[in-house]
């Protein structure tokens, strides 16, 4: 496979999980790959679909597995979904199930805690859930709240294998009230067109690298971007068969771009 094409590429969109690390285990090549990007002065922007951490515990989350990258080059569904809130309804408020780095986004847009009559329910990643919250978000959109949640992942990738991502945790209350949740994560293109203003360059210019087709591989088809599948999560080259579109390139890691 010719990769040179891929190389002269100004901008990278990169996911996270299952591209960059598993959990707290960085992933082989990925170390080589940053290196690479800052060596030849490439525009790069890691997008990840979760909503658990702010720019600040992803940067020292990298620092922690030897990498040095600085809080401009993340961006994640927790400030897409802060921001979607915000061009919808300024002021709003909301009753959240989620991690501090979801929280935080949304303080920050001005968005506050409600769980007696919101506007929105909100659902991100959280390793809190019970049924009690489960009860609450249910009851608050059976009363009128629009319910949101930061990304339409069903599953992703950890250090022990496959865990339930935000969409299942969504599902529960999506089945019992009748009423579907607005995604704002990757592939919805509100992330996408964010995604490459942040980077700076155009979509003919830029490459988006992900394992999951579903979300990583699609928003990049749709974005206008060329597209890089890595087999280090969710992904083998029998699922890609399952799809009917496919990615520019299939690579076993991030670790196949830098030059040798």
């Amino acid at each position: 496979m010719d990769l040179d094409a891929l190389r002269a590429k100004k901008g990278f969109i990169c996911d996270m999980d299952g591209v960059i690390y598993h959990g707290n285990k960085i992933l082989d090549g990925v170390k080589e790959f940053v290196e690479w990007l800052y060596a030849n002065d490439k525009n790069f922007l890691f997008l990840t679909n979760s909503s658990e951490r702010s720019r600040t515990e992803l940067k020292q989350k990298l620092a922690r597995m030897g990498l040095d990258v600085d809080e401009s080059h993340f961006y994640t569904s927790a400030l897409a979904t802060a921001k979607f809130i915000k061009s919808q309804c300024p002021g709003a408020t909301a009753y959240v199930i989620g991690a501090p780095g979801l929280y935080n986004a949304l303080y920050e847009e001005g968005i506050t805690i409600n769980d007696v009559n919101p506007d929105y329910v909100i659902i991100g990643e959280c390793r809190t859930y019970n049924y009690e919250s489960l009860e609450k978000a249910l009851y608050l959109v059976m009363n009128g709240a629009k319910l949101i949640g930061t990304n339409p992942d069903l599953t992703g990738p950890t250090e022990k294998g496959i865990a339930p991502a935000c969409k299942s945790l969504v599902a529960p209350i999506e089945l019992s009230s009748g009423k579907n949740a607005y995604y704002v994560g990757k592939p919805n293109p509100l992330m996408m067109r964010t995604g490459l203003k942040l980077l700076g360059v155009h979509s003919d210019e830029a490459v988006m690298i992900g394992d999951r087709m579903d979300t990583d591989i699609i928003a990049g088809i749709e974005t206008g971007l060329d597209t890089v599948l890595v087999l280090t999560g969710c992904s083998t080259r029998a699922t890609v068969d399952e799809f009917p579109y496919t990615p520019k390139y299939i690579l076993n890691g991030v670790g196949d771009i830098p030059t040798k």
